[in-house]
């Protein structure tokens, strides 16, 4: 609710509106980039759901703040990871200001920078966090290998 003015009738009014399920959260989002062709694609507070919970893919998803050196130092890594799987249809390799932009599903908790999940294209909202491993390029692909759910080469030929 961001009223001009707060008095008894305006709250009323949201109240009614509330219960009528007629108003729409507020989505904090930075703008939908104009092109997000990369080999990994920039997700907003307006495009999670149409990307990172789209059920015909496989996400990889870094939730980063741009001041944290630790996401800082992963950046090379994760776009070499897009590079890597960029032809790949099923699989998105993604990334999103948490600082700037809400995260609309309760299920991808970011408690630290950066906050790395893989959401199954069938299992959305049980995504897989990254943790444990060392943040490069071959425990992330093993982590994609592993939890993918259709890749089109074999990991032999990896």
């Amino acid at each position: 609710m961001e009223p001009e003015e707060f008095d008894s009738d305006v709250l009323r009014q949201f109240v009614v509106a509330f219960k009528k399920g007629k108003l729409k959260p507020i989505v904090k989002s930075q703008p939908v980039p104009k092109n997000n062709k990369g080999p990994v694609k920039v997700v907003v507070g307006k495009t999670f759901n149409t990307i990172v919970m789209d059920p015909k893919n496989d996400v990889l998803i870094e939730f980063y703040a741009p001041w944290c050196g630790h996401c800082k130092k992963l950046e090379p890594v994760y776009n070499e990871l897009g590079k890597k799987y960029k032809n790949e249809k099923n699989l998105i390799i993604a990334k999103m200001d948490a600082t700037a932009n809400d995260v609309t599903n309760d299920r991808y908790k970011v408690e630290g920078f950066p906050t790395i999940y893989f959401a199954p294209k069938d299992k959305k909202n049980n995504p897989i966090k990254f943790e444990g491993g060392d943040r490069d390029l071959e425990h992330l692909s093993k982590f994609i290998e592993e939890h993918a759910t259709k890749l089109s080469r074999t990991k032999e030929e990896l």
